[in-house]
């Protein structure tokens, strides 16, 4: 459904896409992970046709770049930064957005109704959206990523800055977009929604892609063995162990161990030994 080959992307000496190839399934979840400034939203930007790559292609759904409006007509994006008109009601906002899309008449009627029952706000679609509480403005956001019926969705932070109740209803959103047949691109920087969303995930940071797969493959590739922690007489022990069980004998056979835990590697896990683990902005 969307096919990246060898994206450039520089904003002065600013490398924020290297050299980035990778493919989309068509009806799939594919999470763009990756830390802040890793170069996520100019991929999407990319894909969807608002920037041009300095090198390298795009293609969708094997039709040609998105820069041709009949491709990106097939794309929906939710953007990070919130596209909403605060003075106009929610019904509008959709509208406006719909008809931006070339839809009008019963077909735009049709896909506003169809877009705001889907995010839940059938009972609040007359209100302005500046009264709209921070949840619901984005969950209008992919209302109207929506309202054209498009093939492709590119969710960029969808849940950044909502309350837990939110973020689960966008969630189980995005899981109904998959079982409706629709390809789905979602960037974060949340490793659980990554986990509980994504059939495969990207790990990208200075604009490259760093690991590809399921989430399985990446914790087997990246994560590193299980850690054993046993409390010993002598005090709390902490070995990695391809066996936990084995080390836990040789352990027991040496000092009596009262209590044992076995970690395992995560997606957090792999994300900081690959992307490192200092704070970045």
């Amino acid at each position: 459904m969307l096919r990246l080959s060898g994206l450039r992307k520089r904003y002065g000496t600013t490398v924020a896409v290297d050299g980035l190839s990778l493919e989309v399934r068509k009806g799939e979840i594919f999470g763009l992970l990756g830390p802040n400034g890793a170069g996520k939203t100019t991929t999407v930007s990319l894909a969807l046709g608002l920037l041009a790559p300095d090198e390298g292609e795009v293609t969708v759904a094997g039709l040609g770049p998105p820069a041709d409006p009949a491709v990106r007509a097939r794309i929906g994006l939710a953007p990070q930064a919130l596209a909403l008109y605060d003075a106009l009601t929610g019904e509008e906002n959709v509208a406006f957005f719909g008809s931006v899309y070339g839809l009008s008449g019963p077909r735009l009627a049709e896909g506003v109704r169809r877009a705001i029952e889907f995010v839940g706000l059938a009972d609040r679609r007359g209100d302005r959206v500046g009264a709209y509480s921070g949840g619901m403005k984005r969950r209008l956001n992919l209302a109207v990523a929506l309202v054209h019926d498009p093939d492709l969705v590119l969710l960029d932070e969808p849940t950044v800055g909502v309350d837990p109740q939110s973020r689960n209803l966008v969630l189980e959103n995005v899981r109904k977009l998959r079982e409706a047949g629709k390809t789905i691109v979602y960037t974060t920087h949340y490793m659980e929604e990554a986990e509980r969303l994504c059939d495969r995930v990207g790990i990208v940071d200075g604009g490259k892609l760093l690991a590809l797969g399921t989430v399985a493959e990446l914790v087997a590739a990246h994560g590193g063995p299980p850690v054993l922690v046993a409390e010993t007489e002598g005090g709390e022990v902490r070995r990695q162990a391809d066996d936990p069980l084995l080390e836990l004998n040789r352990l027991a056979a040496a000092s009596p161990v009262s209590s044992f835990r076995v970690e395992r590697a995560d997606l957090e896990q792999v994300f900081l030994h690959l992307t490192g683990r200092q704070l970045r902005d």
